[in-house]
């Protein structure tokens, strides 16, 4: 059975979440570009089989999830070496600069609270399907992404006082404040 959607549609509006996933998992350079390439390559070769009631952008982000893990393996058999400097990348779903510390962030996460955290938050899949993915249960996806989250949430928190803004503590038990070493 044919799907819905032309391919080359497919792709308009499928292609930067496709990447977005695929840079969550492998970082901002070409090899999260190979999978992306890759998945479209393994999707057009399957494009003719698929139902036309399959939810395309959830399969989509699935086989590109799975190409991006493929890669990954592949960098850890082999290792990496830069002998050049990296080509330019594509503008296409690209994270601006000011999101660099989440990317980063993102990819120091443990395996399973990364693409929980990407398959969720990045690619918009519900529990159930990211827990069809990772082999898991529902309860231990959104398990996984909560945890997720709370590690980035540590990670990237900033401390907001800064040396002239008083640091004001409360003493528990007694109702008293302290600023700045100055009992209230």
């Amino acid at each position: 059975m044919s799907a819905l959607l032309p391919f080359e549609t497919a792709v308009d509006q499928h292609g930067t979440t496709v990447l977005r996933v695929c840079r969550a998992v492998l970082g901002v350079h070409t090899d999260a570009e190979d999978a992306w390439s890759e998945t479209f390559a393994a999707a057009l070769a399957e494009w003719e089989n698929l139902a036309s009631s399959e939810n395309v952008r959830g399969w989509l982000v699935t086989v590109a999830h799975r190409k991006a893990i493929d890669v990954l393996r592949v960098r850890t058999k082999q290792g990496t070496t830069l002998e050049h400097a990296p080509e330019p990348h594509s503008r296409l779903g690209l994270p601006q600069t000011d999101h660099l510390d989440l990317y980063r962030a993102i990819a120091a996460l443990p395996p399973g609270q990364r693409s929980a955290v990407t398959l969720h938050y990045l690619a918009g899949l519900p529990y159930a399907d990211v827990a069809r993915e990772s082999g898991i249960s529902p309860a231990a996806a959104r398990r996984a992404g909560s945890d997720g989250v709370r590690t980035l949430r540590a990670a990237l928190t900033v401390n907001v006082s800064s040396p002239t803004t008083p640091t004001v503590v409360t003493q528990p038990g007694t109702g008293t404040h302290q600023a700045d070493g100055v009992s209230a």
